[in-house]
């Protein structure tokens, strides 16, 4: 007979298959294709373990990836936000942690209880993890606009001042790589694909 912890943990995983299928507005890298959750999560982890020596502080590494592969589970019920949208906000809500409780609570309840503390560490920005791994969450799509003529950066209301203040969460997980972000905004600045206004 197959232990119920491992049942609970199989439910699990089968539910975060569908992180496969929220789609995020950002394009992968010189691509017309937007990635999803998934493509994401797993893009910030890798660049969390090639990127870690320059985390401003020490930081568990495994805390780090921990967070980035779980960051966006919330949203296989509460959606992916735009970061610039206007309507809605792009922050812990109501329906985010609602989603937390149910998604991590298929695990057995010690798992399911780190994941949520994890998930809202994260959420929170407070610690040096979750300082070094929003950073990732905001360089990767950096990143992919400045390689796709402006991506995302083209749409309706997005200029150098959002930008700029969206990002700048960077630089409290790395001010090595704050600068190259600060470079890359205005770089895109230079090349007319992020307006100043």
């Amino acid at each position: 007979m197959t232990p119920e912890k491992l049942l609970k943990q199989i439910d699990f995983i089968k539910e975060i298959d569908k992180l496969k299928y929220i789609q995020r507005k950002t394009r992968l890298f010189n691509s017309d294709r937007c990635e999803n959750d998934a493509e994401h999560s797993w893009h910030l982890a890798l660049m969390a373990i090639v990127l870690f020596e320059y985390a401003e502080e020490s930081v568990d590494l495994l805390k780090v990836v921990k967070m980035v592969l779980i960051h966006d589970i919330v949203e296989i019920d509460a959606g992916d936000t735009f970061i610039y949208d206007t309507q809605k906000a792009h922050c812990n809500t109501e329906a985010e942690r609602l989603a937390a409780n149910r998604i991590f609570g298929l695990l057995p309840e010690p798992q399911a209880e780190e994941l949520i503390a994890i998930w809202k560490e994260f959420e929170a920005g407070e610690t040096r993890e979750a300082q070094f791994a929003r950073a990732m969450d905001r360089l990767e799509p950096l990143l992919q606009n400045s390689s796709n003529n402006g991506g995302t950066w083209n749409e309706p209301g997005v200029n150098y001042s959002k930008v700029y203040a969206k990002k700048s969460v960077i630089r409290d997980g790395s001010p090595v790589l704050w600068e190259y972000a600060e470079s890359l905004i205005d770089e895109g600045v230079r090349k007319g694909i992020l307006k100043k206004s």
